[in-house]
C-alpha cells in the first residue's frame, strides 16, 4: 500500500491584511523582503511565508485554517525591553496607589484595604507619586499611622526607589534615630533626627522588606497572570524582565504546564555570587524561545523623581544634593569584568549622567579584560548571526552590554556608547510623566542631553525601547507617541523636540532593537520566513496615524507563536495610572 505523503501545508494563513513586515524600517534592507504584504503563512509557531493573498493561498492544504483580517494593520509584536512583571501584578493585588491625586486619596485607599486585613498582616502597595499632588509633599509615617490600625505597612513610590513606611514597619525593621543607612541609600529624618518614614533606595529599603513575609507561589502566579494578561492586551508579545528568582520558578512552572503565553527573558541579580549565577544559568535551556535567562542587572543609582539619580553636579532645584551612587568605580569594574568573562551579558540601571559614566567605565574595564570565545558564545542565541542580523550601529563588540534608562548623559558619553557597542535601553513613556518637573531637576543645559533618543541614533547607538512597567503603563503606544512628539498627552507641554524620532525609528526600537538587545534579532521583530509568528493586529496603521491616533490605538488581537492569546472584547486588568488618564 502506498504511504501517505506528509501534509506540508501551513497551519494558518492570514489574508486581506495590511502587514508591516519590519523590513526597510531603517532604510534599505538586504533581506529582499518587501516592506508590506497582505498575507502571512504560519506553521509550528513560525512564519513560513509572507506575500500577496493569491500567492499564499496556493499553499493552502486540507487542514489549513484561513483567517480573514479584513484589511486590518498587522505588525511584529512589541518586545518590551524593560519590565518588572511580578511587581506589576502584585501592585494590582495589593493596595494599588496608581493615579492617587492627593495624599488624602492615598490614605483612603489604604484605610479601605486595611479594614479587611488579618491581625498582624503587613499592608503593602505601590504606585503613589507625590509630584501629582497639589503640594508635592512626601507622605510620612505619621500619615500612615492614622489609617493602618497598628499593622506594619510599607508602600513603594511609583518609580520603586522610595518607600514610605509607618511606625510599626520601622520598628519591625529596627530603623531608629541611631540607624545608619547603608551605602547608596538614605533614611530621611526630621529636624530632631527621627526617621520620617521615607526610605530611599534598596540597600535601606531591604531592611524593611526583609521583615515582610514573601508571597506564596499561588499569589506569585496570580500576580504574574494579571501582568501577562495586561501585556498581551496591549500587543506586547515579549518582555525582558527583572523579577525575583521565586517568580522565575513560577514562570518555569507555567511554561511546563502550557500556561505561559508571553515570551520572557528573565534577568538575574548582578550582585549574586558568580557561582550562584552560573548554577542558576545551567538550570534552563538558553535557547528556549519562550522562556530563558538573560542579562545580569545592577543599579548604579536611583531616579530623578526621587532625586536619587547620581548627577555630576548638584540638582538644579536642590544644589546640595547630587543623588546617590550605589558603587565605587573599582568595585563595579572588577565585578563587571569577572561576570563578563564568565559569559554574562550586563545591564546597568543608570539614570543620572554620573551613573551613566560609571556604567560605561565598568563596561570598558570588562572589555579590556576580554571575554573568552567559549564564554562569549553563551551570550548569544546560536541562530544569531551578527553579520546579517545586527543593526547598522553594530560595532563588532558583540557583548551587547546595556544601560537601562540612560536618561541623562554627559555630552562626551554619547560617542562612548557607540565606541563600546553599548545598547541604550530606554523608555520613552517616562518623559510623559517626567517632563513637568525634569527641567527643574536638571536645568536648561543638562536637559538638552536628557531622554536623548535622537542623539543616541545620531551617534549610531542601538536603541531598545520598553516601559519599566509598572512604573509606566505597559502600553507601547504611549511610548511611540512620546518618541514622535516629545509632548505630554494633553499636548500642553513639550520637552526638547529636537530629540524626536520618526515613527519608523520608534517602531524599530520597540521590535527589532529590543530583539537585538536580547540576542534574538534573527528570530524576533520581523515578519518573514524563519521568524517567530509573534504579531499584533491593530485598528490603526501606525505609520500613517496622527500622534493622537497612535495614543488611542486599540489592539484587536495578539498572536504569539501563531496562537491567538488576546482578542478585543475579552476583559483585562487595566494598566494603571496612565491607562486611567487615557480613558478620561
Amino acid at each position: 500500500m502506498a504511504q501517505a505523503q506528509a501534509d506540508t501545508s501551513p497551519n494558518t494563513i492570514y489574508v486581506h491584511a495590511n502587514i508591516l513586515t519590519g523590513a526597510h524600517l531603517r532604510g534599505n534592507d538586504p533581506s529582499g523582503v518587501p516592506a508590506r504584504a497582505t498575507a502571512l503563512a504560519v506553521t509550528n509557531a513560525s512564519v513560513v511565508a509572507v506575500g500577496g493573498d493569491e500567492e499564499l493561498l496556493r499553499l493552502k492544504g486540507p487542514h489549513t485554517q484561513v483567517v480573514d483580517l479584513d484589511g486590518a494593520f498587522v505588525m511584529p509584536g512589541f518586545n518590551d525591553a524593560h519590565t518588572h512583571m511580578a511587581s506589576g501584578g502584585q501592585q494590582r493585588l495589593s493596595v494599588d496607589l496608581d493615579a492617587t491625586p492627593s495624599l488624602a486619596d492615598m490614605l483612603e485607599r489604604i484605610k479601605a484595604y486595611t479594614a479587611s486585613a488579618k491581625p498582624g498582616q503587613w499592608i503593602q502597595g505601590a504606585g503613589w507619586d507625590h509630584t501629582l499632588w497639589a503640594n508635592k509633599t512626601l507622605p510620612s509615617r505619621q500619615d500612615l499611622d492614622t489609617v493602618t490600625g497598628g499593622h506594619p505597612a510599607v508602600f513603594y513610590r511609583t518609580d520603586g526607589h522610595i518607600v514610605v513606611a509607618n511606625s510599626a514597619a520601622l520598628l519591625a525593621a529596627g530603623i531608629s534615630s541611631a540607624t545608619t543607612a547603608p551605602q547608596g541609600s538614605k533614611i530621611d529624618r526630621d529636624k530632631d533626627g527621627v526617621p520620617t518614614g521615607i526610605v530611599r533606595e534598596s540597600p535601606a529599603i531591604a531592611m524593611i522588606m526583609a521583615k515582610v513575609p514573601p508571597p506564596d507561589p499561588d499569589v506569585r502566579r496570580k500576580a504574574l497572570e494579571v501582568a501577562i494578561a495586561d501585556a498581551l492586551a496591549h500587543g506586547v508579545t515579549s518582555v525582558q524582565d527583572f523579577s525575583d528568582w521565586d517568580d522565575w520558578l513560577v514562570l518555569e512552572s507555567m511554561e511546563h504546564t502550557g500556561k505561559l503565553n508571553l515570551r520572557v527573558s528573565e534577568w538575574m541579580d548582578f550582585n549574586l555570587p558568580l557561582s550562584t549565577l552560573k548554577r542558576r544559568r545551567a538550570t534552563h535551556d538558553a535557547n528556549d524561545p519562550l522562556l530563558h535567562l538573560g542579562q545580569l542587572k545592577a543599579f548604579m543609582d536611583g531616579s530623578l523623581g526621587s532625586r536619587t539619580a547620581a548627577l555630576r553636579e548638584g540638582y538644579a532645584d536642590d544644589p546640595n544634593n547630587s543623588g546617590l551612587s550605589r558603587y565605587e568605580q573599582d568595585k563595579v569594574n572588577n565585578m563587571a569584568a569577572e561576570r563578563a568573562a564568565a559569559g554574562f551579558q550586563l545591564g546597568f540601571h543608570a539614570i543620572g549622567d554620573e551613573a551613566n559614566d560609571v556604567a560605561l567605565n565598568a563596561f570598558e574595564a570588562a572589555e579590556q579584560v576580554g571575554v573568552p570565545a567559549d564564554a562569549k558564545a553563551q551570550m548569544a542565541h546560536p541562530d544569531s548571526d551578527v553579520s546579517e542580523g545586527a543593526p547598522a550601529e553594530y560595532t563588532g563588540k558583540d557583548m551587547r552590554f546595556r544601560v537601562e534608562h540612560a536618561q541623562v548623559v554627559l555630552p562626551e558619553d554619547f560617542e562612548r556608547f557607540h565606541t563600546l557597542g553599548v545598547v541604550a535601553s530606554m523608555q520613552p513613556s517616562h518623559l510623559l510623566t517626567d517632563m513637568k518637573w525634569a527641567g527643574d531637576r536638571l536645568g536648561p543645559e543638562r536637559s538638552k542631553d536628557a531622554y536623548a533618543w535622537r542623539s543616541m541614533l545620531d551617534h549610531h547607538v542601538p536603541l531598545a525601547f520598553g516601559t519599566d512597567y509598572p512604573v509606566e503603563s505597559i502600553s507601547p503606544f504611549r511610548g511611540l507617541y512620546s518618541a514622535v512628539t516629545r509632548a505630554n498627552e494633553g499636548r500642553t507641554m513639550t520637552f526638547h523636540t529636537e530629540q524626536r524620532l520618526t515613527i519608523q525609528e520608534a517602531i524599530y526600537a520597540y521590535t527589532q532593537g529590543s530583539a537585538y538587545a536580547e540576542f534574538r534579532e534573527t528570530r524576533k521583530g520581523r515578519l518573514e520566513a524563519g521568524y517567530l509568528a509573534d504579531f499584533v493586529v491593530l485598528d490603526h496603521d501606525l505609520t500613517k496615524a496622527t500622534p493622537d491616533e497612535i495614543l488611542r490605538t486599540k489592539v484587536l488581537r495578539t498572536v504569539v507563536g501563531g496562537r491567538m492569546v488576546f482578542q478585543a472584547g475579552n476583559q483585562v486588568m487595566p494598566s494603571g495610572r496612565k491607562a486611567a488618564l487615557d480613558a478620561e
